[in-house]
């Protein structure tokens, strides 16, 4: 498996943010998408794997588990432990958990058991209902460990070189 180990997130949303950023090709930025109708924060900074497209053609989906809020548009190096799966009323919406390569309070994290148990319930919690106020279901379908993440990781960079070739 190619590069399980040089996975870069960028961040579209800091952790504690109500606000809903999002990379706009086109632009070449990060845009305002919208604001959460809910009285809920990110609990992670949020953003995507760059190099991988998921099947609704946007890149896949990725939380890293920062100590501090980082900012929006910054590249962060990251290690994938495991994958939360829930689907949308746009379909399958997958979001692989990560730790920062680089910062020793989770670096040493590899796999979901060795999350602490509060943030894992609150990653949950706040997947459950952040688009409830909106009238928006979010079917949650669990946590996947590490090997099914890197697996999404990689079907993730397959869809994106067949869309480069195309």
């Amino acid at each position: 498996m190619a590069g399980a180990d040089s996975l870069h997130c960028l961040v579209e949303v800091p952790k504690g943010s109500r606000n809903k950023y999002e990379w706009d090709e086109r632009l070449q930025a990060i845009k305002l998408a919208r604001f959460l109708f809910s009285s809920v924060v990110y609990p992670t900074d949020y953003g995507f794997i760059q190099g991988t497209l998921t099947e609704k053609g946007s890149g896949l989906d990725a939380m890293v588990c920062v100590g501090a809020p980082t900012f929006p548009g910054i590249v962060i190096p990251v290690k994938a432990i495991a994958v939360f799966r829930t689907r949308d009323e746009a379909g399958q919406d997958d979001k692989v958990l990560c730790v920062p390569h680089e910062d020793p309070n989770w670096n040493h994290m590899d796999e979901l058991d060795d999350l602490p148990q509060t943030l894992r319930t609150e990653i949950e919690h706040f997947w459950s209902i952040y688009k409830e106020p909106e009238g928006k279901p979010v079917e949650i379908q669990g946590w996947e460990d590490r090997a099914c993440a890197l697996d999404v990781i990689e079907q993730g960079r397959r869809r994106a070189a067949e869309a480069r070739r195309d």
